[in-house]
This record gives C-alpha cells, sequence and structure tokens, in this order.
C-alpha cells in the first residue's frame, strides 16, 4: 500500500509594526521578510520632559514556535540603547558594525533609544568607552533598574510599561547639559541635510572648530562625527532601497558624497554583508 506523505505547514507570517506619529517608522532597518510566525514591533515616545534625553521606547514581541528562526538585522545609529530581555539586559553603547540577532521561539524585548549624548550623564566616562561594548544594566543604572526590568518584561500593557519607564527616568533626572542638545542638534543635522557630506562641512554650517567639534562627539555622542555622516548616508540608501526604488547607483554616489560608485559599493558592502543589488534582491524576495 502506498504511504502519502504530509509536509508540515508553518503558519503565515503576521507582522505589526506601531508607532507614536511622533516617532515614525523604524529607520535602517534591514528588511528581511519574516516567513512564518507572529512579530509586533511598537515605537512609543517617552514623556514630554524626558523627550531631549530619551529618543523612543521599543517594543518586540514574537512567537516563532513551529517557524524557522528569523534573522533580524539593522545599520548601526549614533545612540546608547537599553536593551531588557529575559536572558540579560544590557547597556549597548554604539555598535559601529551591522547589528545582527537570530530571533526564534517566543520571547519579548523591551528597549530604550537615547537621543545622541543623552546617556551621558548617566555615565561617569565620555560615551565612547561604551562603543561595540554591552554593560549589564545594573553596573551603570543600579540595582533598582531591577524593579523596572520586572515590569517591562511583564505581562503588562505597552501603556504600562511606558509609563515605568517614564517613572524610572524621571526620578533620576540630571541636570540641564546645553551639550547634550548641541550634540543632538548636530546629529539630526547631519540626518537632515544631505549635503553635509564631510566633517568641513559641518563645521561650516555649526561654526564650531573641528577639535571642539570631535571632542563633543567623543564625549556625548560616542563616535565621530565623520562616522555619523557616513552612516547617515548609508541609511538613506537603504531606505531609498526599501521603498521599492531602483537607484541610478553613480548618481546616488555624488549625492552621498562618494568619490565614485565602487566606493559606495564598498562601503556598504562592508557595513551590511551584502552589496547593494543583492540587498535590494533579499528584499523583494517572496
Amino acid at each position: 500500500m502506498a504511504m502519502i506523505g504530509k509536509t508540515r505547514q508553518q503558519p503565515a507570517a503576521e507582522v505589526e509594526e506601531v508607532y507614536d506619529p511622533e516617532v515614525g517608522k523604524g529607520r535602517g532597518m534591514l528588511r528581511r521578510p519574516l516567513r512564518a510566525g507572529k512579530m509586533r514591533h511598537a515605537r512609543r515616545r517617552p514623556a514630554d520632559d524626558l523627550s531631549h534625553l530619551i529618543a523612543h521606547y521599543w517594543m518586540i514581541r514574537w512567537d516563532l514556535r513551529g517557524c524557522e528562526p528569523h534573522v533580524a538585522e539593522s545599520l548601526p545609529h549614533p545612540n546608547v540603547h537599553l536593551i531588557f530581555e529575559p536572558s540579560g539586559s544590557v547597556v549597548a553603547g554604539v555598535h559601529t558594525h551591522k547589528f545582527s540577532r537570530v530571533l526564534e521561539g517566543q520571547s519579548q524585548v523591551f528597549g530604550i533609544k537615547f537621543k545622541p549624548g543623552g546617556f551621558r550623564p548617566f555615565l561617569t566616562f565620555p560615551t565612547s568607552k561604551l562603543a561595540d561594548r554591552m554593560v549589564p544594566v545594573h553596573r551603570i543604572l543600579g540595582k533598582e533598574v531591577n524593579a523596572l526590568q520586572d515590569v517591562v518584561l511583564s505581562s503588562k500593557s505597552e501603556n504600562e510599561k511606558v509609563e515605568a519607564a517614564n517613572a524610572f527616568f524621571r526620578a533620576r533626572l540630571p541636570q540641564l547639559d546645553k551639550a547634550i542638545t548641541l550634540a543632538g542638534e548636530l546629529v539630526e543635522r547631519i540626518l537632515q541635510e544631505h549635503d553635509i557630506k564631510t566633517v568641513d562641512d559641518l563645521v561650516e554650517r555649526a561654526g564650531i572648530g573641528k577639535r571642539s567639534l570631535q571632542r563633543l562627539f567623543n564625549e556625548y555622542v560616542g563616535v565621530s562625527p565623520k562616522w555619523v555622516i557616513r552612516r547617515y548616508r548609508l541609511h538613506e540608501l537603504v531606505e531609498r532601497s526599501n521603498s521599492g526604488e531602483e537607484p541610478d547607483w553613480s548618481q546616488l554616489a555624488l549625492e552621498l558624497g562618494y568619490f565614485d560608485q565602487a566606493h559606495l559599493i564598498n562601503d556598504f558592502r562592508s557595513i551590511t554583508g551584502y552589496s547593494p543589488t543583492e540587498y535590494l534582491g533579499l528584499i523583494r524576495r517572496d
């Protein structure tokens, strides 16, 4: 008698992405499609009195039981993050390479993305010393952070988690520091003004000496202004690719401040692991 084999069907993918209007969609995400399972990604704004320090809260919850693991990847940002998860919570400094994480099973993460310079008041050393490092969160914020961790990794609502994080940092508001504001404004300027292609361009626009600028970025942002300029230009390339646009690579290289198309492609590959055309193929694959 013939045997009929049965193929186990994976549950269809359900992806939910929600965000407060003030926060907007995620930027710099390398959007590898989720093949199966469920995932929710929420981005919520902080309280107004914390908005000079915290960019937003982010929450990811997934259920991939019975599914293939999913690789989540993103380009680095000039921001410090607090990352709370069941396996261990950390302060993550600016990562100068692509962030990659394998998601499997069922779990959740609660994150806090600080504005450039916004985490400096909680450190006893320059932010640059955190670059490419992950430090257990209690070493920097003390044992009191354990109570916050219990709330943000619980089954409470997203609103309750956001309020708990607001309350924790509101109780620890540092004195005003104009350098934090300046660092944030300069990084935002690099993001918004695409014709800032070199550190000299930024020096001219900001009216700050190059050495002073580099000291400010080392102390508060954690990476050099040159690094931020290059990474944000690559973010622009990724965003255009995510939109389904077929870029003119030669023209785009000029727009983003590269010497030629080859330099753009090499830089993109060095940080993402893909050439621009390989990445386009990845996000368009069914």
